[in-house]
């Protein structure tokens, strides 16, 4: 599951990414607004599989109310799946 997790955190971060720094500018920029919705779609639905995985982690690796909660907040920050990645889940033995 832990393998998972990672996977999940890293593709949900590069759908951030993808969004903020290239179709946000493509949907205000140039007026395109396809690509917003497809990788938006993408990443709606990789955050809730994100969250869902963290809960499920949390029981597995024995984190805290204070570590799920920063596990949770970084993925609402720019590359913040990234830092817990490797943070949290690199150093855990799967």
């Amino acid at each position: 599951m832990i393998q998972s997790f990672k996977w999940i955190a890293i593709l949900e971060g590069i759908s951030f990414l993808l969004i903020l720094f290239v179709t946000m500018p493509l949907k205000y920029i140039f007026d395109m607004g396809q690509p917003n919705q497809i990788i938006g779609m993408a990443h709606g639905f990789l955050f809730l599989a994100y969250v869902v995985m963290a809960f499920l982690v949390k029981s597995e690796l024995n984190w805290n109310i204070k570590t799920l909660l920063i596990v949770l907040a970084c993925s609402v920050i720019p590359f913040g799946t990234f830092w817990m990645e490797r943070k949290y889940l690199e150093a855990s033995k799967y």
